[in-house]
């Protein structure tokens, strides 16, 4: 399953976790999508798409929930 935004296209990245001892271990940071039903901000016609937003798109406006 993939953990892609539709809107953004974010993705996951890979990112270092550091300890106290400045030891260095490889982790991944998954960004917050959900699966909801949207309609485009700036679409006129008001289709109603379907998939992955993350949560920061819906906070900035790009994309408006159906509920």
């Amino acid at each position: 399953m993939a953990r892609i935004c539709t809107v953004c296209e974010k993705r996951p990245q890979v990112a270092n976790l550091v300890s106290h001892a400045n030891n260095k271990v490889k982790r991944w940071v998954f960004p917050n999508v959900h699966m909801m039903r949207y309609s485009c901000a700036g679409d006129n016609s008001g289709a109603v798409h379907r998939g992955k937003v993350c949560t920061k798109c819906v906070k900035a406006g790009k994309v408006k929930k159906i509920v």
